[in-house]
C-alpha cells in the first residue's frame, strides 16, 4: 500500500521540472494546453509550429476500471514522475462501457474494487488517492486527466475495448464492429459522449478511435463505414481535438489506405497510428540474422503504414516497448531497430507503457509488468538505462518551426539512444580529435557525402571521420583521400558503417572495419563488422549506427578548425 521511495519531484525538483516543461514548451515539445492540429506528416500548434508527441500509455481499461497504480502513489506524483522523466503527454485507455453501461458508468471507485474483492488495492487507494475513492468511475478518470493538465501534460483518450478488460485477444468479444462487445450504435454513442464530455478540457488534445481493430470479422469496407463515422462523430462532439485512426490486424496493417484515402469531411485534424512490438513478427529477432531481419521487417512496417507520412498524413506509433529486465532476446534485437526507424523518421510515438503493476489482470492479482516504465510498486524506473534511451526519442529534431540550422546529419547510436560527440577538445598533430557517445542535444553537425562515401564537419568541412585500425579509436582527421576515410553501409540493415581497410596499403587483413563502442561504453572505435548476415547467434546492435537528419540548433563550440595547431592550420590540406 504504497511506498517510501524519494519522490521524483521533491520542492527544489519541482522548481527545475517546471523550468524544464517552460522550456519544453517553448521548443515544440508539447504543452497541455496547445490546441492541435496536423499539415502534412506534422502535428502541430496553434502557432503552426511542430508539436512532437512523445507519449507513454497509462491504462484505465481494465476490470476496475481505473487509471492503474493509483493504491502505491498519489496520483499528482505519478503524474508528476511522467513529466520528470519527459514524457510530454499520456495515451489514457478506456473502455466503451465507462460510458455505456450502467453496470459500470453508475459504480463508484470503491464499488468497482468491492465487487472484485480488491480489498488491499482499495486500501492503498483509500492511503494514496482518498478523494477518488467514493467518485464515480468516469470522474475519478477526469480527476487523472486533470491531474496531468496541472503537470503540463497533453492526453490522448484511446478507446482501448468495449467490456473492460485484458486486451487484445482475436476472440475477445472486442475485436471488430459485431463481434460480441463491440456494437457499432453503442461504440459511437461512447465517443461522443467522451468527445463531449472532454471538449472544455485544454490537455485533452486527440481521441483515438479504437486500439487494435482484428479478428475474423475485420474487413476494409466495414473499416472505412465505421471508423469514417466514428471520426465525424468526435469532430463534430469536439471539433478541437486530433481524430486518431488505426489499423487492422492489431493496428499493424494500414496498407488498404494506399489504394483508397479517407473520405472524411473536415481536415487538419486526422492522424493514423500503428503499432511495433517485437512478437509483431513471431521468433525472427532471435531466430534469424538481426541485420536481416531489421531490413526486412522495417521495409514492411514502412509498407503498411510509414509510407503515410510520404503521403502527406501524420502517423504515430502509439505502441512499442521491450521487456525491460533485458532478458527477452527478440525484445532486446528488435529495440535498436526501431528506435532507429523512429529517429530516421522523427515519429511521434506512445512508450508501452507507464504501470509498473496491475491491480488485476487476467485474474492475476498485482501482476508484475515488465515492460513498465516504473517498477512494481510505481516508486522509481525499472530500468534507467531503458528509460535513458527512450528519452533520446523525445527531442524533436526537424519540422515546421524548428529550421534552427541548415540540415545536418547525426549519428546517432539507437542501442544506447546517444550520438557520437567530440570527445578530445585539444588535438595535435599526433593525437586526432578521437571522438565518444554523448548526448545527442550535443551532437556534432555532420555532412554524409554518398559520392565521396565522406562523413565530414559540415561547419569545418576539412575535418572527416577516418578510421585508424582494428580496435583503435575513430578520430577526425584532414587526411580525408584513402579508403580508411571512405564509409559505406554494409549490411541489409544500413545500420553498420564501415570502411575497407584491405583497400588501405597500411591495413591489409583488417578487413571491413564498423564503427563500434568501445570496452569503457563510451569511445567510438573500428573493429571488424560483426554479425553481417547469416548468423542469427550474435547481437550486432552495438555496431548499429544511424544516420538521421536535423535542423535543430547544433551547441556553440569553438571553430573545429580553429582548434587546431598553428602549423596544422597553416599546411595546404588537400586529398591524399
Amino acid at each position: 500500500m504504497g511506498c517510501s521511495c524519494p519522490p521524483l519531484a521533491d520542492a527544489a525538483c519541482l522548481a527545475l521540472l517546471l523550468l524544464a516543461l517552460s522550456l519544453a514548451c517553448r521548443h515544440h515539445h508539447g504543452c497541455a494546453a496547445a490546441t492541435l492540429s496536423t499539415a502534412s506528416r506534422w502535428v502541430l500548434d496553434e502557432s503552426g509550429s511542430r508539436v512532437k508527441l512523445a507519449c507513454v500509455n497509462w491504462p484505465s481499461h481494465l476490470e476496475p476500471v481505473l487509471a492503474e497504480g493509483l493504491g502505491k502513489r498519489p496520483v499528482g506524483a505519478i503524474a508528476a514522475d511522467v513529466a520528470a522523466m519527459g514524457f510530454n503527454c499520456v495515451r489514457f485507455t478506456w473502455p466503451t462501457f465507462l460510458v455505456t453501461d450502467a453496470s459500470y458508468s453508475d459504480l463508484t471507485v470503491a464499488q468497482s474494487f468491492q465487487r472484485l474483492n480488491l480489498t488491499e488495492s482499495l486500501a492503498g487507494i483509500r492511503v494514496n488517492n482518498p478523494g477518488v475513492v467514493d467518485l464515480k468511475l468516469i470522474d475519478a478518470f477526469k480527476a487523472v486527466v486533470s491531474s496531468l493538465g496541472e503537470h503540463n501534460l497533453m492526453v490522448i483518450l484511446d478507446n482501448h475495448l468495449s467490456k473492460p478488460g485484458w486486451c487484445c485477444s482475436n476472440t475477445d468479444g472486442s475485436g471488430f464492429f459485431g463481434d460480441t462487445y463491440f456494437d457499432p450504435d453503442v461504440w459511437v454513442d461512447g465517443l461522443t459522449k467522451m468527445a463531449t464530455m472532454f471538449a472544455g478540457v485544454p490537455n485533452v488534445v486527440g481521441m483515438s478511435l479504437r486500439n487494435e481493430l482484428r479478428g475474423p470479422r475485420q474487413n476494409v469496407n466495414d473499416w472505412y463505414k465505421y471508423m469514417q463515422r466514428g471520426a465525424e462523430a468526435v469532430h463534430a462532439a469536439n471539433p478541437r481535438v486530433l481524430v486518431i485512426l488505426s489499423g487492422l490486424s492489431f493496428d499493424n496493417d494500414l496498407a488498404f489506405l494506399n489504394s483508397r484515402p479517407v473520405n472524411l469531411s473536415f481536415t487538419g485534424k486526422v492522424a493514423f497510428e500503428v503499432h511495433w512490438y517485437s512478437f509483431s513478427n513471431g521468433p525472427e529477432w532471435s531466430s534469424g540474422n538481426a541485420n536481416q531481419a531489421c531490413a526486412r521487417i522495417t521495409a514492411g512496417i514502412t509498407r503498411r503504414a510509414f509510407y503515410l507520412l510520404d503521403r502527406g498524413w501524420p502517423v504515430i506509433l502509439s505502441e512499442f516497448g521491450v521487456d525491460n529486465r533485458g532478458v527477452n532476446t527478440n525484445d532486446n534485437r528488435y529495440y535498436g531497430c526501431a528506435a532507429a526507424a523512429a529517429a530516421d523518421l522523427d515519429l511521434d510515438w506512445a512508450l508501452w507503457a507507464l504501470q509498473g503493476s496491475y491491480y488485476l489482470r487476467e485474474g492475476v492479482l498485482g501482476l508484475d509488468e515488465v515492460y513498465g516504465v516504473l517498477d512494481w510498486a510505481w516508486c522509481r524506473p525499472r530500468n534507467d538505462t531503458a528509460l535513458r534511451r527512450v528519452q533520446a526519442l523525445q527531442r524533436p529534431l526537424r519540422g515546421p518551426g524548428l529550421a534552427e540550422a541548415a540540415p545536418y546529419t547525426v549519428l546517432f547510436h539507437p542501442v544506447s539512444g546517444m550520438c557520437v560527440v567530440r570527445r578530445s577538445p585539444t588535438p595535435s598533430l599526433t593525437q586526432p580529435f578521437q571522438l565518444s557517445l554523448g548526448p545527442c542535444n550535443e551532437t556534432e553537425a555532420w555532412e554524409y557525402s554518398a559520392q565521396q562515401q565522406r562523413l565530414a564537419l559540415r561547419d569545418a568541412a576539412l575535418l572527416c571521420l577516418r578510421a585508424e585500425g582494428a580496435g583503435r579509436p575513430a578520430s577526425l582527421a584532414v587526411s580525408c583521400g584513402d579508403a580508411m576515410a571512405r564509409w559505406g553501409f554494409v549490411s541489409d540493415s544500413k545500420l553498420h558503417v564501415a570502411v575497407n581497410a584491405t583497400s588501405s596499403a597500411g591495413s591489409v587483413g583488417d578487413g571491413l572495419l564498423c564503427l563500434d563502442v568501445g570496452a569503457d561504453g563510451r569511445s567510438v572505435v573500428t573493429n571488424p563488422c560483426r554479425c553481417l548476415s547469416a548468423d542469427n547467434s550474435c547481437d550486432p546492435q552495438g555496431q548499429w549506427f544511424k544516420l538521421v537528419s536535423s535542423t535543430r540548433s547544433v551547441v556553440t563550440k569553438q571553430t573545429m578548425l580553429a582548434q587546431l595547431p598553428l602549423k596544422l592550420k597553416d599546411w595546404k590540406i588537400r586529398s591524399f
